[in-house]
């Protein structure tokens, strides 16, 4: 398996428009952050983890030549804006499959009700064949996908585990029954968006203390934002296990 950080900043990106913080002004490419997504790769298959504002560009920059679906966490825009830039795999496919919470697809037909109409629907536009999930596991070409119910603040989204990789983004919480099913993982990805406590995100400290708890080999942070640092700075203070993902850093799994 193969995963690749198609983004790993907040839902502004890194630099962000009109900003003076430091960080915005690094020459440290791993400071350049696109809006978060992972690309997983196995056997023949390609799927990614939410598509964002930079969807257009992560493929072109990653190369992705075919897609075989799209998982959704949840609806906001840094992770749902790209929707309308699957035009060209679901014109090589003839439409592109998506997996969400049944919420979540209805937001998307609300916002991009273009791709979802059945009648005398714009022939330029991309058509999607919708699969709705929740928190039971399905499975997607020999591949057990595990949904991992968390709290988004107030909002209950999905991460994802990939047989021993679990993938976590938005996180503030996460409940008892749900940590069940992140144990004896090689690779956690989640977030961590700054020092500072933030309503809807952990902080540094609160991702530290559930990485503790949940016992990964190693994990990785993503999701992260300008007012935690400079990557080589940050990267120095982690324990031996915790390391900063980066825009365009690939994982070989095996």
């Amino acid at each position: 398996m193969k995963i690749t950080f198609l983004g790993t900043g907040t839902s502004q990106g890194i630099p962000v428009i009109n900003s003076n913080h430091p960080v915005c002004f690094s020459s440290d490419k791993r400071d350049k952050r696109l809006r978060v997504s992972i690309l997983i790769e196995w056997n023949s298959n390609t799927y990614v983890v939410d598509c964002g504002p930079d969807f257009r560009y992560q493929m072109l920059r990653a190369k992705v030549n075919k897609i075989d679906g799209v998982l959704f966490t949840h609806e906001h825009s840094d992770h749902t804006a790209g929707l309308d830039d699957l035009r060209p795999y679901s014109f090589q496919l003839g439409s592109v499959p998506i997996y969400a919470q049944k919420r979540v697809l209805e937001n998307l037909k609300r916002r991009f009700d273009y791709i979802f109409e059945e009648k005398d629907k714009y022939p330029g536009a991309p058509s999607v064949e919708q699969f709705v999930i929740d928190k039971h596991p399905f499975d997607l070409n020999d591949l057990k996908v595990v949904p991992i119910e968390v709290n988004h603040g107030k909002l209950k989204i999905l991460g994802y585990r990939f047989d021993k990789v679990a993938y976590l983004t938005d996180v503030k919480t996460i409940d008892i029954e749900e940590k069940e099913k992140l144990k004896n993982l090689e690779v956690l990805i989640i977030n961590a968006i700054r020092y500072k406590p933030h309503h809807s995100h952990l902080n540094l400290e609160e991702a530290l203390k559930l990485i503790e708890e949940l016992n990964p080999q190693k994990t990785y942070l993503t999701h992260i934002s300008q007012h935690l640092g400079f990557h080589t700075e940050v990267e120095q203070k982690l324990p031996k296990n915790v390391f900063l993902a980066y825009d365009e850093l690939v994982l070989e799994i095996t």
